[in-house]
């Protein structure tokens, strides 16, 4: 039976429609739509069917990557232990390297000290070491001059004194070895000797400075100077 109202068909029928083997997914309802002709027909879109999931295969998909995140840490690990080991080890080897390196090495010998000079307390031994003295102060003469002018002057005696002499007379009397004067001699006293008339070494030091001035050299000394 039809009735209508306000110019509308009212559907006697609802047409129901039902969705199976959605299963979990869901079901897809089928509309109605009202035409012109006041007929009701049905709006037929497709139903999707959806995609079963594979729990299955996801869960072993899961566990291999898991596994295989596990097999790279540890291999990860064990190449670690092995340098930090390696590490430790050549540490070790080098410090006792080290430990016999020190306790083998030969002590850094001193040079031997050099022992001075040794000369004789005589004639011979004050003449070397007065031209020796005169060698480092750059002052010029030779052995046998030396001793050639202290012959003539003292006869080789170191406490000579001329008593009778003008300088003597003047109260500067001529002393030593090579009789030399006490104002002389501390004017042609070389640093490093006795400031000491009476010392033999002194004495010819400053002689023979005193003649290299006024001479050239003692060896050009054969008389009184």
């Amino acid at each position: 039976m039809r009735s209508t109202h306000s110019g509308y068909t009212r559907l006697s029928k609802v047409h129901k429609f039902s969705a199976a083997g959605l299963g979990a997914a869901g079901a897809a309802a089928v509309a109605f739509a009202v035409v012109s002709g006041g007929t009701a027909v049905a709006d037929a879109r497709p139903v999707v069917k959806p995609v079963a999931f594979e729990a299955k295969a996801f869960a072993g998909q899961g566990q291999g990557e898991a596994a295989r995140h596990a097999d790279e840490a540890a291999a990860r690990a064990k190449t670690e232990a092995a340098a930090k080991a390696k590490a430790e080890a050549d540490k070790e080897r080098a410090g006792k390297q080290a430990a016999n390196r020190s306790t083998t090495r030969e002590p850094v010998r001193k040079p031997a000290a050099v022992a001075p000079k040794a000369y004789g307390d005589n004639l011979e031994g004050w003449i070397s070491q007065a031209l020796d003295i005169m060698k480092a102060k750059g002052i010029p003469a030779s052995y046998d001059g030396v001793k050639r002018n202290i012959m003539r002057e003292s006869t080789g005696n170191p406490h000579a004194i001329n008593d009778w002499d003008v300088n003597a007379v003047n109260g500067v009397p001529s002393k030593g070895l090579l009789q030399i004067i006490d104002p002389t001699f501390k004017a042609y006293h070389v640093e490093g000797t006795s400031w000491d008339i009476w010392d033999p070494v002194a004495n010819i030091v400053a002689s023979c400075n005193y003649a290299a001035d006024k001479y050239g050299s003692m060896d050009n000394v054969n008389s009184a100077y």
